[in-house]
C-alpha cells in the first residue's frame, strides 16, 4: 500500500498512477451473495449449466458486483495518514468493458485525476480500471469520486 503523509503530497500525483491492488478471486460464492443481497437473480450469474448449454461459457459475475469491489480495492493500493474521514462520492462515470468469468481474479489499477476543495475537504477524483487476469480487456473503467477530511 503507498501511503501519503497529508493530502498536499498526495495532490502533487495528479496526472499519475497511484499504483494497482492484489488479485482477488470472483468465485461462484460471491456471486451468489451478490445475488441474494441485490435481488438480480439473471442466470448468467447463477446457472453455469445453462450458460455453458446456450452461450459456451461459465456463469460472470455481475457488472455491479465488480463496481462494488472498488473501495475495498481502491483502500488497498493508498491512503493518507492526516486524513480523519473519508467519503464516497460517487462516479461521474462508469463502462463495464468486458466481462468476470467465475473463479477468474480482478484488480484494480487506480490513477489519481483531480484534486480540488470541496465541502471543507479534499475531491479525489480517480480513474479506476479493473483488470481481469490473463485478459487484455478490462472489466470495468470507472471515474470515481471521494471526499477526504484532515
Amino acid at each position: 500500500m503507498r501511503m501519503f503523509e497529508n493530502i498536499e503530497e498526495m495532490t502533487k500525483e495528479v496526472g499519475k498512477e497511484i499504483g494497482v491492488s492484489d488479485w482477488v478471486q470472483i468465485d461462484q460464492d460471491r456471486i451468489n451473495l451478490f445475488a441474494e443481497a441485490t435481488g438480480d437473480h439473471q442466470w448468467i450469474h447463477l446457472d453455469g449449466e445453462r450458460t455453458q448449454k446456450e452461450l459456451g461459457m461459465p456463469t460472470i459475475a455481475h457488472g455491479y458486483l465488480t463496481l462494488s469491489l472498488l473501495p475495498m480495492l481502491q483502500g488497498s493500493v493508498s491512503g493518507i495518514k492526516s486524513v480523519t474521514r473519508g467519503i464516497n462520492y460517487g462516479s461521474n462515470k462508469v463502462r463495464f468493458t468486458g466481462m468476470v468469468p467465475v473463479d477468474s481474479k480482478v484488480r484494480a489499477r487506480v490513477k489519481l485525476v483531480n484534486m480540488e476543495p470541496k465541502s471543507g475537504g479534499m475531491q479525489m477524483t480517480n480513474e479506476v480500471t479493473m483488470e481481469v487476469e490473463g485478459s487484455d480487456r478490462p472489466a470495468m473503467v470507472a471515474e470515481t469520486l471521494s471526499l477526504v477530511f484532515e
